[in-house]
């Protein structure tokens, strides 16, 4: 009898901070999906638009089946990826609703020592870097292992991020990053 030894894909889960289906930064993930590399899934976690905000009483009397969703699929992930824009100089509320989502139960959230990157492109001159900065804080703070350097805030004021070979190679690059994170040693 022959074990099958097959190597376990890695996940890398993918919150998309925009729900708008024709959003660019969706387009992002799906281009990142379509071109992972053998032996990676990533894996474009649907369904925050149904995720009530975050209370503490609701999470604690019955959990919203959206929320074990989400907290279910970035659990099963090597890593977690936020492909967001910038609104209003910051994260969209839905990518913030999600990391509080993800951080419950205190301590033993879904995000909690979990590699987290993130990446975007906006019609900005810093490309979202105020909403990536404030992702990276907000997910640190919930429990995540960010990893340096896992970031890239494109501008779209002169390039499109899905033609550009320089910006797909970039993002690509916040993937590898993150699934070559090794935790530091305590």
């Amino acid at each position: 009898m022959t074990i099958n030894s097959a190597p376990t894909a890695r996940r890398v889960a993918v919150l998309v901070g925009s729900l708008r289906a024709d959003s660019l930064n969706r387009k992002v993930a799906e281009l990142l999906r379509d071109q992972a590399p053998e032996g990676v899934v990533i894996d474009i976690v649907d369904g925050l638009a149904d995720l009530p905000f975050y209370e503490e009483t609701l999470d604690a009397e019955a959990t919203p089946a959206a929320a074990v969703a989400l907290r279910e699929r970035v659990a099963a992930a090597d890593a977690l990826l936020a492909i967001t824009p910038e609104y209003n100089g910051t994260m969209p509320a839905v990518l913030n609703n999600a990391i509080d989502w993800l951080s419950r139960p205190y301590g033993a959230g879904a995000i909690v020592a979990k590699p987290f990157g993130v990446l975007g492109t906006t019609p900005t001159p810093f490309g979202g870097k105020w909403a990536h900065e404030d992702a990276q804080r907000s997910a640190r703070i919930a429990g995540a292992a960010v990893v340096d350097g896992a970031v890239v805030s494109q501008s779209v004021l002169e390039i499109d991020p899905l033609t550009d070979v320089d910006a797909i190679e970039r993002f690509h690059g916040v993937v590898n990053a993150l699934l070559a994170f090794e935790p530091a040693a305590a």
